[in-house]
């Protein structure tokens, strides 16, 4: 889609987005006007695999951002990270870790580890996904009862991991 301009030329993406957003609300959506906000969280690690507790922080950011109906995007921009919605009961928790190890062992055969030791956690990174997108209803994280939001750190411990989460709706 043109939106008549180039959107390379705008120095921020966020204000790239929101030109995006006014372009589409104009064309396409019949006069709706949509709103975004992006926010960052950034948190320090402990252990090579390890499961943070990110949904208050992701709820705090849809409230504080207005929007009443549309979707939330948390994702993690690194290679070595995953995203998953599941129940925050300290017996998963551990079962997520367990299995993360035994799905992708850290000394299995890669051929990454010839030049970085950390192959299984760019499998594990890719293959679980560094992103989750949940619906917003009435200012609101639209979530399952048990359904927490969490970071998975895949090669850690790292000073400073960074998820953004995007809130875009009306």
């Amino acid at each position: 889609m043109g939106f008549g301009f180039n959107v390379d030329d705008i120095s921020s993406s966020a204000t790239r987005a929101q030109i995006a957003l006014n372009a589409l609300n104009r064309s396409e959506l019949g006069g709706v006007d949509l709103k975004a906000t992006t926010r960052t969280l950034e948190m320090a690690t402990t252990g090579r695999i390890q499961l943070l507790d990110i949904t208050r922080p992701v709820e705090q950011i849809v409230r504080d951002s207005g929007i009443k109906s549309g979707l939330c995007l948390v994702h993690a921009p690194h290679a070595t990270v995953a995203i998953i919605a599941n129940e925050n009961e300290q017996g998963l928790v551990r079962d997520f870790v367990d299995k993360i190890e035994e799905l992708y062992p850290p000394r299995g055969n890669y051929l990454h580890n010839r030049i970085d030791d950390n192959a299984s956690s760019h499998l594990a990174s890719g293959l679980i996904g560094s992103s989750r997108t949940f619906p917003v209803r009435d200012g609101r994280l639209v979530r399952g009862t048990w359904q927490n939001i969490f970071l998975v750190e895949l090669d850690g411990p790292r000073t400073q991991r960074l998820v953004e989460v995007t809130v875009i709706g009306e």
